[in-house]
C-alpha cells in the first residue's frame, strides 16, 4: 500500500528528515512515536505532499507519490490533522458531507448514495443520533470522531493522523485508537503516548532527530535500550498481565540514561 525509501527533508536549509525507510500494508495501522523535534509531523506531511523530499522514493499504492494529480492524491490519502481549522455553525451533518469535496465538481449535488456513504461513516464514529448538532457542542472525543467520519466520507486508501489523541482525555483517546483500529484502512499516526502505540498499533514507527531508529513490531521497537537512547529516561518494558500487550514504565528517579 505504501512504501518509503531513503526519503530525506530539509525545511530552511535545515536537515529534518534523514534516510526513512518503511511500509505499510493493507490494514496495517502504523504507530510513528518519538520526542518532540523528532520529525514525526514533517513526515506525515511529506506523505500528503504538503513538503516535497529533496531525496527518496514514496510510492502508493504502486505509483509514486509525485505523480497524482492533486485531486486523485486527495481522493486517495485522507488526513486527520493535530489542529484543524474552526468550523464555527456547523452540523455534524455539513462537517461530514465536507469528505465528498474531492470527488465533487462546483455545484454538483450530493446524490442519494453520497447520503447514505455520509450517513454511514456518522454510524461507524457513533455520531449518528447527533446529525443535526452544532459542531461547537460537541465533547473533544467527539469532534475528533467526527473528523475521522469525514475521512471516511472521502473513501481514503490511506488515512494519516496527526496526534490524533492530543489533548483528550483517556476515555476519548481509548475510543478514538479503537475506531481507528476497526476501520478497514492502512492507517499512520503520529502518537506522544508509548503506551497506546504498544496497545493500538501493528507496527511502529521510532524517529529521534529526524532520524530512523527503529520499524518494527511492538516487541522489536519497544526496547529499553532503544527507549532510553531517544527519550533520556530508564524505563522498564513488560507484558501487561492482563492486556498481553507491551507497557513502558519510565523510571525518572534512576535519572538519565548513559545508554
Amino acid at each position: 500500500m505504501l512504501n518509503v525509501s531513503a526519503v530525506s527533508l530539509s525545511l530552511g536549509g535545515q536537515a529534518v528528515l534523514h534516510d526513512i525507510n518503511f511500509a505499510l500494508t493493507r490494514g496495517e495501522f502504523v504507530g510513528v512515536i518519538g520526542p518532540n523535534g523528532a520529525g514525526k509531523s514533517s513526515l506525515l506531511r511529506v506523505l500528503h505532499r504538503e513538503h516535497v523530499p529533496q531525496s527518496g522514493k514514496i510510492i502508493l499504492k504502486h505509483k509514486s507519490l509525485q505523480q497524482f494529480s492533486a485531486v486523485d492524491l486527495a481522493r486517495t490519502v485522507a488526513v486527520v490533522s493535530q489542529s484543524p481549522p474552526p468550523l464555527f455553525a456547523l452540523s455534524v451533518q455539513q462537517v461530514a458531507t465536507m469528505g465528498l469535496l474531492p470527488h465533487k465538481s462546483w455545484f454538483q449535488l450530493n446524490s442519494s448514495h453520497d447520503i447514505k456513504q455520509i450517513s454511514l461513516a456518522l454510524d461507524k464514529v457513533g455520531l449518528k443520533a447527533k446529525t443535526t448538532q452544532a459542531v461547537d457542542t460537541l465533547s473533544g472525543g467527539e469532534l475528533q470522531r467526527l473528523h475521522i467520519a469525514r475521512a471516511l466520507v472521502q473513501q481514503p486508501a490511506l488515512l494519516l493522523l496527526d496526534e490524533p489523541t492530543n489533548h483528550l482525555d483517556v476515555q476519548y483517546q481509548h475510543q478514538v485508537l479503537q475506531l481507528v483500529r476497526s476501520l478497514a484502512i492502512p492507517a499512520l499516526a503520529c502518537l506522544h503516548d508509548l503506551n497506546l502505540a504498544a496497545l493500538y498499533c501493528d507496527k511502529i514507527l521510532l524517529l529521534d532527530k529526524g532520524r530512523q531508529i527503529a520499524f518494527g513490531s511492538p516487541e522489536q521497537v519497544l526496547q529499553s535500550g532503544l527507549i532510553q537512547q531517544v527519550f533520556g529516561v530508564a524505563c522498564d518494558i513488560a507484558y501487561h498481565p492482563q492486556l498481553k500487550k507491551l507497557q513502558v514504565t519510565f523510571l525518572p528517579h534512576l535519572g538519565l540514561s548513559t545508554c
